[in-house]
């Protein structure tokens, strides 16, 4: 049974989801539907791509994600399909295919498809799904329109090392508002070489020295840092909302200081 994703901005309160999955059915009855989420914050590329970047691989080989976040196209942003990580993913090339993918896709083919509406505010809808049902029924990516060689790229922020510092942002809060850095344990352990360390809060001027193993190591409404499931480091209070409690949003900057002695 094929298996196609969703992603999208559109929330639950409106017609969109229903519209979508209604779609499908009358055109594949069997198919497996699954929703990722749709509660990314609108328009969000960088936090639609962070979701859908660690759980795509825990999908069969050959799941189809559709992505329903600025879906428009356009010259610069055409709708397209890609096959990477036997993975498909279709959507507007608008730079989140290049913010999910660690490396460039095996096939990348501008969509030509004509949709049965008169109405181009539906793309998800009129068009990603016509493209998800046919490969869901096992045909060619490529005869969904033209290959091409390059995808749009949007620019992250890497972490910036300098000496004995690592400077770092805030890229997801998670529903629980522990807050995700975009610092690896793999990037943590090369710079840190088994040093001490302080991991400083801007905001409020607090550190944390220690990395736990899990939430329960320190005391109910401490503060503490680990690495999560995917490998990033989280700041957390056990049984609060970081977030909040520490004034920490998406894009805040903050530092981890390595120490010689």
């Amino acid at each position: 049974m094929s298996i196609i994703t969703l992603t999208t901005d559109w929330g639950l309160k409106d017609h969109y989801l229903g519209a979508v999955k209604g779609t499908i059915l009358n055109t594949l009855p069997n198919v497996n539907i699954v929703d990722i989420s749709h509660k990314v914050p609108p328009f969000d590329l960088h936090q639609a791509s962070f979701i859908l970047k660690n759980c795509y691989k825990n999908f069969p080989k050959g799941t189809i994600h559709i992505i329903g976040i600025k879906s428009d196209a356009s010259i610069e942003t055409p709708h397209t399909a890609i096959l990477a990580d036997d993975h498909y993913f279709i959507g507007s090339d608008n730079g989140i295919f290049s913010l999910i993918l660690d490396k460039k896709p095996d096939k990348i083919v501008e969509l030509e498809i004509y949709q049965d509406s008169d109405y181009f505010t539906f793309s998800t809808r009129d068009i990603f799904i016509k493209a998800a049902c046919h490969l869901a029924e096992g045909k060619n990516i490529e005869d969904l329109g033209t290959l091409k060689k390059e995808l749009f790229q949007k620019m992250t922020f890497e972490p910036v090392i300098e000496n004995n510092v690592i400077r770092c942002k805030v890229i997801y809060i998670d529903s629980y508002e522990n807050v995700i850095v975009n610092v690896t344990e793999k990037l943590f352990k090369k710079v840190g070489q088994n040093r001490r360390f302080s991991i400083f809060i801007k905001t409020l001027g607090h550190e944390i020295n220690t990395i736990s193993k899990s939430y329960s190591d320190v005391d109910i409404s401490e503060m503490l840092a680990v690495f999560d499931s995917n490998g990033y480091l989280e700041i957390a209070i056990n049984e609060g909302k970081a977030s909040s409690l520490l004034g920490l949003k998406f894009d805040d900057i903050m530092q981890i200081i390595f120490y010689d002695d």
